[in-house]
């Protein structure tokens, strides 16, 4: 769906909604936690079974080796291999800047299905071994060079993000705490390095919602668009702040959208006596906004030339 078409429903909305940057959920903490989110990430879905089973399967195709020692340390040892940046770019950040290389967009599905998908793209056929090594071999074919051009980089405070809701939003059907999804719509570069790819998702949570009533009084929705997803798959705190409506309400004026049609919200603005019922907010899948960096942060990019 175009921004310009969209752009003054999504600000009618926007008009009786506030926003606040809220803390990143913080990593799990229990063995099981951890467990279930590497399975989500890595096969689609959380895994049944022994604990021990478990982690040798994770441990088994990703590295073909098991670890000793106790079941949080290994646990600990296999979640940061596979999503903390210390040192060097993690297996899910080197396995979203291969993906961007070859699509230009990042995927949300999961690592096994990732990881065949561009095989088949690039090589005709899936392989055999395990995930760090087939995406060695990826980035070997899509980069020409084991070693990714993936570089430290800081990302301003306030930086803009276009984002796309990825189900529909509506008002009547929402209630507090339903989570909001949706993922980056347009590339980010800061100093020649790729941040946030689109694809990437993000989330936020629903604080408050009001429905529609008698007497025009429109439905009243408030999220904390709270966290995007960066190429490096560090989660990064967002809001919706002055910069993001900023940039909205500038494309609506551009798209021919008077600033009193947006606030009255199209035909609520002519009330027509005590039954005209108030307007919900509607929104569908694929309605693109901006939101905002909420920090400085420091991240991996991806080195490119594109804009």
């Amino acid at each position: 769906m175009k921004f310009r078409k969209v752009c003054v429903a999504f600000l009618s909305a926007l008009m009786i909604t506030t926003s606040t940057g809220m803390a990143v959920a913080a990593t799990p903490e229990t063995v099981q936690a951890k467990l279930a989110v590497m399975e989500k990430d890595t096969y689609g879905t959380e895994q049944t079974g022994a604990i021990l089973d478990r982690i040798n399967k994770l441990e088994k195709d990703y590295d073909g080796a098991h670890r000793s020692g106790s079941m949080m340390a290994r646990v600990d040892a296999l979640y940061d291999e596979v999503y903390k940046n210390n040192g060097q770019p993690s297996v899910l950040a080197q396995l979203n800047a291969i993906e961007w290389n070859i699509d230009h967009e990042a995927s949300m599905n999961s690592v096994e299905k990732r990881v065949a998908d561009m095989e088949m793209t690039i090589n005709g056929q899936t392989t055999e071994g395990t995930y760090k090594q087939r995406i060695t071999n990826l980035a070997n074919a899509s980069f020409g060079t084991t070693q990714l051009p993936m570089e430290k980089v800081t990302v301003p405070k306030n930086t803009l993000i276009k984002v796309a809701l990825v189900d529909p939003v509506k008002s009547k059907n929402l209630k507090k705490g339903d989570t909001i999804r949706y993922k980056v719509a347009a590339d980010v570069i800061v100093n020649g390095k790729l941040v946030f790819a689109k694809g990437e998702p993000g989330d936020g949570t629903v604080n408050s919602v009001k429905q529609a009533k008698n007497f025009g009084r429109n439905a009243k929705l408030d999220i904390d668009y709270k966290q995007v997803k960066s190429i490096d798959g560090t989660y990064v705190a967002t809001f919706m702040g002055e910069e993001s409506k900023k940039e909205m309400k500038n494309l609506a004026m551009a798209a021919g959208a008077s600033l009193a049609g947006i606030v009255l919200l199209g035909p609520i603005g002519v009330i027509g006596g005590a039954f005209v019922n108030g307007k919900n907010i509607d929104l569908p899948a694929g309605t693109e906004f901006y939101i905002q960096t909420k920090n400085d942060t420091t991240l991996y990019g991806v080195a490119t030339t594109a804009q």
